[in-house]
């Protein structure tokens, strides 16, 4: 039995007076990869934004419920919010390299976060690369633009970011959605390797990426989460009529 990573309790969200998200409740665990799925629209990133609090900076958003690492809310007043992003990283749609060198990249939160020694930042810009299999394929060009890189490169350039503050949860907005097969495809190992060391919440549009990488997962519809369990029961043996329509595509 896992260990609980963090949990959700009555979260929703606002935008004006519209509620994307629907008093959802839910607990991830260390370890694990969960999926949010679901059709356009149906709320899976702004659930997925809500926890590290990058919501806050769309105006007009509104969010109510409780989300608890620990024995912390997240959502609580005086929270902060800088120290909760480096243990909550996002790894977005799109590639989004600093424009610096690819070395700059990976130093820049942790010197950020205050490390400034070059043997330190050079060990954590090796550790990084080395987590997301692209050390062999840079490790002689760290100086170049990060720019430079292939999709996936900069994907996987991104996610070493996001390793090098040491977080111990990662999300996953449709990472691989903007990349070819093949750069899908190492995405794909990258997330079962790094499992092994953080909880990971991927939204994915793609099923059977979700089938193929989760361990838990969660669908969505409307704002509300209709189902959530392990993959394997989500796919094959769904216990909401709405899950199975999605599932075998009979909408969405």
């Amino acid at each position: 039995m896992s260990e609980t990573a963090f949990y959700t309790k009555d979260l929703s969200v606002y935008y004006g007076e519209k509620q994307a998200i629907k008093k959802i409740s839910m607990d991830f665990p260390e370890k694990k990869v969960v999926a949010l799925i679901g059709p356009s629209g149906c709320g899976k990133s702004t659930f997925l934004r809500s926890l590290n609090r990058m919501n806050d900076v769309i105006p007009g958003v509104r969010v109510e419920g409780d989300i608890w690492i620990g024995d912390r809310n997240v959502n609580a007043p005086g929270t902060d919010v800088v120290k909760l992003r480096q243990n909550i990283g996002m790894v977005w749609q799109k590639p989004n390299p600093f424009h610096k060198s690819i070395y700059e990249n990976i130093a820049f939160g942790p010197r950020y976060h205050g490390i400034r020694g070059k043997k330190q930042l050079d060990e954590i810009v090796e550790t990084s690369l080395r987590k997301t299999a692209l050390w062999d394929e840079v490790k002689d060009r760290l100086h170049n633009s990060g720019l430079a890189l292939s999709g996936g490169q900069q994907q996987r350039l991104c996610i070493a970011r996001s390793l090098a503050v040491q977080p111990s949860i990662l999300l996953m907005d449709e990472p691989a959605s903007a990349l070819d097969p093949v750069s899908t495809a190492k995405i794909e190992e990258l997330i079962a390797e790094l499992k092994q060391d953080y909880c990971i919440v991927i939204v994915t549009h793609n099923m059977y990426q979700a089938a193929r990488v989760s361990d838990k997962t969660g669908f969505f519809l409307m704002g509300d989460l209709v189902e959530y369990a392990e993959t394997s029961k989500i796919f094959t043996n769904p216990t909401q009529r709405a899950t199975d329509d999605y599932i075998s595509g009979r909408f969405g």
